[in-house]
């Protein structure tokens, strides 16, 4: 009874033998998804930015368990950055990529129209947008068919976002748009796909959301909680897998009911 507990619990080989790719995969919702999708039998490369002890460490728990990982640091917004990124899964991992998971982004400060400059609209959506095309641009030559894209856009490309994250709603509301323009220009061969997250208790609300709107968000959400970042790659690992073969162009709300769309 207990080992078939166990084989029912463990995630199945769904991915045996593909190639993964997770921009800022060293912490929260990215670090996760890398965990998920070797778990489920990818070798993963994990780009990261500032956070190379999460990275170095998930590659070390892939790798004791018999999976293949490598981390590399580099800033996405770089077209340089992505390439050697997208070289070095090649001579490490295979020469392919099956998969990309492109969690790159961030809020990086609040200012209302207002307040902001020019520098930190560009900087935002740089981050945000433009680093998801510089990665396709990058693994498109390598991806061939049955290839899965899954990008991190936010409940803010819906809703417009809390106070101060008009940038941010924005250039996520970007992502969700290439998502679908994406889906048609790389059918059938690609498919497309981007989740949408809500509150999901990570470092971007310990920095930029208070106690008590969290709080009060998890109150008011059908499910009386936030999300976790194993919740958002439970998502991300389907929508990567075959068993989404007919998903394509989607922008998939998890928020636990707090947004409907």
């Amino acid at each position: 009874m207990v080992e078939a507990a166990a084989r029912k619990d463990a995630p199945e080989n769904t991915l045996a033998g593909k190639v993964a790719i997770v921009t800022g995969g060293g912490r929260d919702i990215g670090r996760a998804c890398a965990m998920r999708l070797a778990a489920s039998g990818a070798s993963v490369a994990i780009n990261y930015h500032s956070s190379a002890a999460g990275a170095d460490s998930a590659v070390d728990e892939i790798t004791a368990a018999g999976g293949q990982a490598l981390a590399m640091q580099g800033d996405m917004t770089s077209a340089q950055d992505t390439s050697a990124l997208v070289d070095a899964s090649r001579a490490k991992l295979g020469d392919k990529i099956d998969i990309l998971v492109h969690v790159t982004g961030g809020l990086v400060a609040r200012k209302t129209i207002a307040e902001m400059d020019i520098e930190h609209w560009h900087k935002v959506m740089n981050l945000n947008a433009t680093s998801f095309v510089h990665m396709i641009k990058a693994v498109l030559p390598h991806m061939s068919s049955g290839g899965s894209i899954v990008g991190l856009a936010s409940q803010a490309g819906r809703d417009g976002g809390g106070p101060g994250s008009l940038a941010y709603a924005a250039s996520k509301g970007a992502v969700m748009t290439m998502t679908r323009g994406l889906a048609k220009e790389l059918g059938p061969e690609i498919r497309v796909n981007s989740v949408c997250p809500g509150m999901i208790d990570t470092d971007f609300h310990n920095t930029f959301s208070k106690p008590e709107v969290r709080a009060h968000v998890a109150n008011i959400t059908p499910l009386k909680r936030e999300g976790s970042s194993e919740d958002v790659a439970n998502l991300v690992t389907y929508l990567a897998s075959d068993e989404a073969a007919f998903i394509t162009g989607a922008n998939i709300d998890i928020n636990g009911g707090l947004l409907f769309s």
